[in-house]
């Protein structure tokens, strides 16, 4: 059942059990002498890979079926087709680096936005 489909008496009954849950946990608190939490939040889950790490997958990736395809053909064409693939790793470009704004471009884009603003301010006035 949702909280969408609960009548008034139902949601006053469930605030006031919530509101005697918390103040057990507090008298809990109190005894213990530390504070106790009725779950325990989720970190929160963290980004992607990097630019780099894909890379380098990607080159593992290649690697390995450089040798694959080098084994289908002849033995000594693995040697060679490795060290090309291993030489093409290496001279990959880096990642980009992220455009970053300049102090200057900052402080007019914000001073631009605090005119706006302001002129919004006083015309709500009138």
């Amino acid at each position: 059942m949702s909280i969408a489909n609960l009548s008034a008496q139902q949601l006053r009954q469930a605030a006031n059990l919530k509101e005697k849950i918390a103040g057990l946990e507090k008298q809990l608190a109190a005894i213990f002498g530390t504070e106790t939490k009725a779950a325990p939040a989720k970190p929160a889950k963290k980004g992607g890979m990097s630019a780099a790490g894909r890379a380098r997958i990607a080159a593992a990736a290649k690697l390995r079926w450089a040798k694959v395809r080098a084994a289908k053909t002849k033995p000594a064409a693995v040697k060679t087709a490795v060290k090309a693939v291993a030489k093409a790793i290496v001279t990959t470009k880096p990642a980009k680096k992220k455009f970053t704004m300049s102090a200057a471009a900052k402080a007019k884009i914000s001073a631009a936005a605090k005119a706006r603003w302001a002129a919004k301010k006083a015309q709500a006035k009138k």
